[in-house]
This record gives C-alpha cells, sequence and structure tokens, in this order.
C-alpha cells in the first residue's frame, strides 16, 4: 500500500508538471498573440494633374493675317513710298503687328536687329522704331504719336531696350512702325547698292 501511494504521488506531481508546463506554454502563446495584433489603419491619398501652358508669338505685315514667322521665312516687310529706288533724304514706312497666339500665355516683347543689317547699302542706312496704336498711323504724319522704340538716325543694327508686356491668348496686338531713311549725306558710293535687312521680336513668357 505505502508503493501504490508513492507512485500515486509521483504520478499526481509528474502530472502537474505536465500540467504546469501546458499552462505556461498557454500564457506563452497567448502573450505571442497579443503582440502579433494588427492595429487599426486608415489614410488619405491626393492627387493632381500638371499640365504645361503653350508660348507663341504671332506677326502679321497686313494687320489682318498673323502667323509664326521663324528665321527661315521671316515675314515681308511692304514699305511706302517703295523701298526699291530711294534717293537721299527719303524716308520710307511700313507697320508689323504682333500678338499672342490663341491659347498662349502672356510676353514679354523686345525688338532685336540683325547684325548683318549694315552690309551693302545698310551701312549708310539708319531707321526709327516706333510703337503706334494703329497702323494708319506708321506715316511721315502720324508716327510722331506714337512711342519711340529705337531713336530715329539709329544704325539698323540697332535693337530696342522696351519689353513691353503683351496679354495672352491674342488680345493684345501690338503695332510697331519702321520709318527706314537714306540720309542726305549719303555718298555716290551707296548708288545701285541693296540690302536684305532683318528684325526680331523677341518674346520671353511673362
Amino acid at each position: 500500500m505505502g508503493r501504490h501511494t508513492r507512485h500515486s504521488r509521483a504520478a499526481a506531481g509528474s502530472g502537474w508538471i505536465r500540467l504546469r508546463a501546458l499552462l505556461a506554454g498557454g500564457l506563452v502563446l497567448g502573450v505571442g498573440g497579443t503582440l502579433t495584433l494588427a492595429a487599426w489603419t486608415d489614410q488619405e491619398v491626393v492627387q493632381a494633374t500638371f499640365t504645361a501652358g503653350t508660348f507663341d508669338l504671332v506677326g502679321s505685315a497686313d494687320g489682318t493675317t498673323f502667323s509664326s514667322h521663324l528665321a527661315g521665312s521671316p515675314a515681308p516687310l511692304t514699305f511706302a513710298p517703295v523701298s526699291t529706288a530711294m534717293l537721299p533724304g527719303q524716308t520710307v514706312y511700313s507697320a508689323f503687328s504682333v500678338k499672342t497666339a490663341p491659347g498662349s500665355t502672356s510676353a514679354l516683347v523686345t525688338p532685336t536687329a540683325a547684325g548683318t543689317n549694315n552690309t551693302g547699302l545698310g551701312a549708310y542706312l539708319t531707321y526709327q522704331l516706333v510703337r503706334v496704336t494703329a497702323r494708319t498711323s506708321c506715316t511721315a504724319a502720324g508716327i510722331s504719336s506714337g512711342t519711340v522704340v529705337v531713336a530715329a538716325g539709329s544704325p539698323l543694327t540697332t535693337g530696342g531696350t522696351e519689353q513691353l508686356a503683351v496679354s495672352g491668348a491674342g488680345a493684345q496686338t501690338v503695332n510697331y512702325c519702321f520709318a527706314i531713311t537714306l540720309p542726305t549725306t549719303a555718298p555716290n558710293a551707296a548708288q545701285g547698292m541693296t540690302l536684305n535687312a532683318t528684325w526680331t521680336f523677341a518674346g520671353t513668357a511673362g
């Protein structure tokens, strides 16, 4: 009977040890399960679309038909009186209109002159560039009412210093008047000479 009692106690002790081990394991598992629970989350996502604007200057020699004129295809100016047989003391006039294209941003416009404008007859010619309200003012009588951009008597290589703000989307037309003069002091050497002069209205998106 003593042996049976000791065996029962030993078995009971062994069972208790196993129970404690299971309980301990359960506690460990319980702690591990608590640490791996995911927290509730939420988020806000934003999006934006960006599109670049366009910038384009267009010009017109007749004040009606506007288009882009690049270095290889400049707009031809027509002077009055005709500039094909100028005499000393004569001044000829031609208007050119500039604006932004539809859909274009606003612009800052500055007239510039080619360095080759002083070749041939250009060595003797002078000019004036005036910004006029209307193209009809581009005459000997009307030019005095405009805003001087290049002073009279300037070499044809002289560019303007004015940066004129021009509205976008073609909302504003700017009219320039070229006045080209063959001075009375032009020598006999100027006879029969010619010149293909070029000016550029340089625009910067404004």
